[in-house]
């Protein structure tokens, strides 16, 4: 049996809030920075593939900022659609809406908070960057319900929570071009990748509730199919690195971050857990690689 990880744990600063205050901050995920780091990181990646990481440093953190109202903002509305499935789950029927603990209303308010934030950083874009990040807004509000209609909600996911790496490249050059196109499509597979790994953690629920998820999709083929999605994420970045310059030598850029998926692979368990949610949180070093590797494709010496 698939042993049964909190959806919070309640630490840190958070832990430390007034009851009613810890609500909104445990319904907008504050309590887990993986969600907005995953988020963050391909907006990154396409500052610093178009070679901007130094000179636009602020656009980076404004992309930080935005990540985390908006991925709070996200997580909130999933909350309010999915309250009744979340009551099913073990991992989140303790969530705070499908607990009871905040009204719907009161989501409502604390959703409408955060992306007023998140209006703020989009404010800071050009009008070009402006347009691609407003075009993402039908994705999002239908990511929820992709887990009643299809069993790959996480390539859902994969176009939602990629989005940034458009904005990104697009503020940072200009306008959209190969190597952005085609590193947002290596960030799709990796989403796809580690979203399949955090699903493991809830299998046995979902199947008893008639939840989809690619983990039920792949079944024992779990380990392999991640190894495909990330095999693909690893392809499609060697050429978005390769559109930029073509020279062999920015290929070894990946080596980094390939060693650290083929980690995830060789370690992963799938009937724990504690090991998917290690793996899955593994991906802010994946994130943090890939960045790194793309400052060095993009910096023009």
């Amino acid at each position: 049996m698939t042993e049964i990880v909190p959806d919070s744990e309640h630490r840190g600063l958070v832990a430390r809030l007034p009851q009613r205050v810890r609500d909104l901050a445990l319904l907008a995920r504050f309590d887990r920075p993986v969600g907005w780091w995953l988020l963050f990181w391909p907006g990154a990646w396409g500052v610093a593939l178009a070679g901007e990481a130094v000179n636009r440093w602020p656009l980076i953190a404004w992309l930080l900022a935005g990540s985390i109202a908006m991925r709070g903002a996200g997580c909130v509305y999933n909350d309010v659609v999915d309250r009744d499935l979340d009551r099913q789950v073990a991992r989140t029927r303790s969530r705070p809406v499908a607990s009871g603990r905040v009204s719907v209303r009161a989501a409502a308010i604390w959703l409408a908070v955060l992306l007023a934030a998140g209006l703020i950083v989009w404010l800071q874009l050009g009008w070009y960057a402006r347009v691609v990040a407003i075009a993402s807004i039908a994705p999002v509000a239908a990511y929820p319900f992709m887990k009643r209609i299809t069993w790959w909600p996480q390539a859902w996911l994969g176009l939602v929570f990629s989005w940034a790496a458009l904005v990104g490249w697009s503020e940072a050059w200009g306008t959209l071009a190969l190597p952005g196109l085609l590193l947002y499509a290596g960030a799709i597979a990796w989403v796809i990748g580690y979203d399949t790994i955090y699903a493991l953690q809830d299998i046995e629920d979902d199947a008893l509730v008639g939840v989809r998820s690619s983990a039920r999709a792949l079944g024992g083929a779990v380990r392999s199919g991640v190894a495909g999605f990330y095999a693909a994420a690893l392809v499609l970045w060697a050429a978005a690195f390769w559109t930029t310059r073509s020279d062999p030598l920015v290929l070894l850029a990946l080596l980094p971050a390939a060693a650290h998926l083929g980690w995830q692979v060789a370690t992963l368990r799938s009937a724990d857990g504690a090991n998917a949610l290690a793996r899955f949180r593994a991906n802010r070093t994946t994130g943090l690689l890939v960045f790194l590797a793309c400052v060095v494709v993009g910096t023009r010496l």
